[in-house]
């Protein structure tokens, strides 16, 4: 499997940015998708992240992006999209895609697989 994030980049407080993660080589035996990010200084946190069991997708999300964050999934272009609306400063990180390919908590970083590079998401005051 491979992933990379691209995207990213400068936007005002109050702004939208829009980060997509290309997607190769996913096979029904993963568990799903998922973003995190990291900023200077503080541990790789989960964002948000898409399930799959059977033909029903679950999605989830930390409490402090949930209602302006939206994950979703291209599979025509292979692409796993985060829709970031209402930035705030506190979001500035580096965002990073990765593959879930054990059950349990999807805040667990051993849990995920496959990261991406990342791409830079800097929101200004």
């Amino acid at each position: 499997v491979q992933l990379q994030a691209s995207g990213g980049g400068l936007v005002q407080a109050g702004g939208s940015l829009r980060i997509s993660c290309s997607v190769s080589g996913y096979t029904s035996s993963n568990k799903g998708l998922g973003w995190f990010r990291q900023s200077p200084g503080k541990e790789r946190e989960f964002v948000a992240a898409i399930l799959y069991s059977g033909s029903t997708s679950y999605y989830y999300y930390r409490d402090s992006v949930k209602g302006r964050f939206t994950i979703s999934r291209d599979n025509a272009k292979n692409t796993l999209d985060l829709q970031m609306d209402s930035l705030k400063p506190e979001d500035t990180a580096i965002y990073y895609c990765a593959v879930k390919v054990k059950t349990g908590s999807n805040y667990q970083l051993s849990n995920f697989n496959y990261w991406g590079q990342g791409t830079q998401v800097t929101v200004s005051s």
